[in-house]
């Protein structure tokens, strides 16, 4: 057994310079390599701590080394424990945030859906009879009716497909197939599933050629996609 007054004054400081650097008297390398070094102001308590160790028996040296490095163990768990818990609340916080992006990614786009639909129903009910009756259209009225007709999210490849088709003339006929109007339509008697008046009503014919787009290829801008692609729709 260890004497009482001795083992009183081996502190927590001695146990960690015995981790690290202890030397018995008769020079024998009992200490443990821990990363720990001694500070100058702290010189002569460390070869107190170190003495206080030689003193101790050789049998009892492991045993001061192993608390030593059994509360070193203890610290490093309960740093990697804290780490640990760190890490996790950063990664929920994380994955609320991704959680909360996609959600508003998801709400923004069924409003735009919800939106283009109201456009589309809107669009569809709409007739040569909702605009007034000219002898003549600029293209400029053409367009102003297509805008009323054409969801907005889908105007701009309605308006690539006519531009390409017809540059926007009603009346435009191809001399060698006979393709007629706004959508080069093939034949042209196509357009009377819109309405009657398709030789002189471009409203009727915008009818046409929104439905068509829409029932053959799903919207406006895929069947410019198709065009892009293939030159013909």
């Amino acid at each position: 057994m260890l004497e009482g007054n001795r083992v009183s004054r081996i502190s927590v400081r001695g146990f960690a310079v015995a981790s690290a650097t202890a030397v018995t008297a008769v020079g024998s390398v009992v200490g443990v390599a821990s990363g720990s070094v001694a500070q100058n102001n702290d010189a002569e308590a460390t070869a107190a701590d170190t003495t206080l160790l030689a003193d101790i028996p050789a049998g009892q040296q492991a045993q001061v080394q192993t608390a030593s490095l059994t509360q070193q163990a203890d610290a490093q768990a309960i740093q990697a424990d804290a780490s640990a818990k760190k890490d996790a609340e950063e990664a929920a916080r994380k994955a609320a945030a991704d959680t909360a992006v996609a959600k508003k990614a998801a709400a923004e786009k069924a409003a735009k859906e919800a939106k283009e639909r109201a456009e589309a129903k809107s669009a569809a009910s709409r007739s040569s009879a909702d605009f007034p009756i000219q002898s003549s259209y600029s293209i400029a009225e053409i367009q102003s009716m297509a805008r009323q007709m054409v969801p907005s999210g889908q105007f701009q490849c309605f308006s690539y497909i006519v531009d390409h088709e017809s540059s926007w003339n009603y009346h435009a006929v191809n001399a060698s197939s006979g393709a007629y109007g706004l959508f080069q339509a093939l034949p042209a008697s196509k357009y009377s599933s819109a309405g009657s008046d398709w030789q002189t009503n471009p409203a009727t014919q915008i009818k046409w050629g929104l439905n068509y787009m829409n029932s053959r290829y799903g919207s406006p801008c895929e069947a410019q996609a198709f065009w892009a692609a293939n030159h013909w729709y």
